[in-house]
């Protein structure tokens, strides 16, 4: 509890922590390592591990160490030999004609490497002397948590800022059967590969579990409401994406939902709103993530939520109550883990460090680790038209790779940049094919210190590489005038 003392003829409040934070993910992690460093005296709670989260479990490290970006890319990797291997036989690999894939192999491996992280992150913590306490943390006033153990004991301790850094959890929708699908958590850890998979979403996780279940041999239905996947993402990309999709052998269904999930001998049965029927394995619901804040008691304590349950804070991340602040998903800024870790970094700086700080959302880049990959950065075409006072310049580069020149691969790669016609300033960048989010990081360097397309144009390509299209698309493709609406 804080106590009040008498110090140099003045009342001074002392807490135990003069941090603690609720949440050992990416944002809350870092917020609380930096703020140690800093000189900080800092306390940090989070839910037991388990690969699968619930309101009781998680674990150090947050979801995208132990079920998100990580484990992810993990298989990601495990379902791009499958086509790797079938582009090798041109390239003179003398293989089998049946290639068999061990599913369970690959999922022990991706699980020894989570505990392996989990255990990176309370390191961590520890060598910054952290104080880490396991179990559900929840604020019962401006200046107070409490902690509820795994035996049930209820710990109480007292700080002068407490972080709120829960995260968010993947959501179902409300239809009939709902109980029979999997979110993302459980998907990474199914113990039998689908043969047949349906999923429902055109997100990030829809699109990427599409790729990794069909690269590993399942047949994969992938719904969604739209006409094109990955809304938000610039139209054209987000077209060539579907393409790629299809070409892999992903089943596309476009503007449709599905209305009812029926257990059967032969599986799960899927009806949509247009009356098809799928059979499947597994049922995936990427239908998007919510704020994890519903435990928190943070409305008892007075911190205003907005209505999905975010917390509303400043642009230095701090909510209504001046000792309480928040960072990462439980926020709804932007939900990305270089994102939480860059707003922890300015809460540690602005809090501790004596260096206001605000997190800067500018030239943020994007990849969805889609078989091929798709990354952006800046502006998407419609974002510019809407941003820019004069002319757009578009700049495309489609082209068949190199390697598939000789494993005969029918699959393109998409290139594109976006400038302003009257400052010759590169607003946006995109790009969809293999090691799209590796180039585009060096991209974004670019961006957001400003280039322009003439320092874009005078940059000698490295040879040969795809990466060298990026500063060889001399001739615009198309210009679009100012004041154009995009239909």
């Amino acid at each position: 509890m804080a106590r009040k003392m008498l110090i140099d003829g003045e009342v001074e409040t002392k807490f135990d922590f003069d941090l603690f934070v609720i949440g050992a993910g990416s944002g809350g992690v870092r917020a609380a390592r930096f703020s140690a460093n800093f000189g900080a005296k800092v306390g940090i709670c989070e839910l037991p591990f388990h690969p699968v989260s619930s309101e009781t479990i998680g674990g150090v490290g947050g979801t995208c160490v132990i079920r998100g970006c990580v484990p992810k890319k993990i298989l990601v990797y495990g379902a791009s030999f499958g086509g790797e291997l079938e582009d090798a036989r041109n390239y003179g690999w003398e293989l089998n004609e049946k290639l068999d894939f061990n599913w369970k192999k690959l999922l022990q491996k991706k699980t020894d490497e989570i505990h392996r992280l989990n255990g990176v992150y309370k390191r961590l913590l520890s060598n910054a002397g952290v104080k880490l306490f396991e179990g559900e943390g929840k604020t019962v006033g401006p200046n107070e948590v409490e902690v509820t153990q795994l035996d049930g004991t209820k710990l109480s301790y007292s700080a002068k800022h407490i972080l709120i850094a829960s995260g968010s959890r993947a959501q179902r929708p409300n239809i009939p059967g709902q109980e029979l699908g999997i979110t993302s958590d459980e998907a990474l850890s199914l113990e039998e590969l689908p043969k047949r998979a349906v999923i429902l979403g055109a997100g990030y996780i829809a699109v990427e579990f599409a790729s990794i279940w069909r690269g590993m041999g399942s047949t994969v239905d992938l719904v969604f409401r739209k006409e094109l996947p990955l809304r938000g993402f610039d139209d054209e990309m987000r077209a060539v994406v579907s393409r790629n999709l299809e070409g892999r052998g992903i089943n596309l269904h476009p503007s449709t939902n599905l209305t009812q999930l029926i257990k059967t001998d032969d599986g799960i049965k899927v009806t949509t709103d247009h009356g098809e029927e799928l059979l499947a394995d597994v049922v995936l619901f990427a239908t998007g993530r919510a704020p994890n804040s519903k435990r928190l008691n943070l409305k008892a304590v007075g911190v205003e939520l907005d209505n999905i349950g975010a917390i509303k804070v400043d642009e230095y991340s701090r909510t209504n109550i001046p000792s309480i602040w928040a960072v990462g998903d439980v926020t709804n800024r932007v939900n990305l883990t270089p994102v939480a870790l860059m707003e922890g970094t300015c809460f540690a700086k602005t809090v501790f460090g004596g260096q206001p700080s605000k997190p800067d959302y500018g030239y943020v880049p994007y990849a969805v680790f889609s078989i091929p990959p798709l990354s952006v950065v800046g502006f998407s075409e419609e974002e510019a038209i809407e941003h820019t006072n004069g002319d757009l310049l578009v700049f495309t580069s489609t082209f068949n790779p190199m390697k598939n020149t000789i494993s005969g691969r029918q699959e393109k790669t998409v290139m594109k940049l976006l400038v302003d016609a009257g400052t010759d300033k590169v607003l946006g960048a995109s790009m969809c094919g293999p090691d799209a989010p590796e180039i585009m990081q060096g991209i974004a360097v670019a961006l957001k210190c400003g280039a322009t397309k003439a320092q874009f144009d005078s940059t000698v390509g490295l040879h040969p590489s795809a990466a060298e299209e990026f500063v060889t698309m001399r001739s615009e493709t198309r210009r679009i005038a100012a004041g154009t609406k995009k239909a």
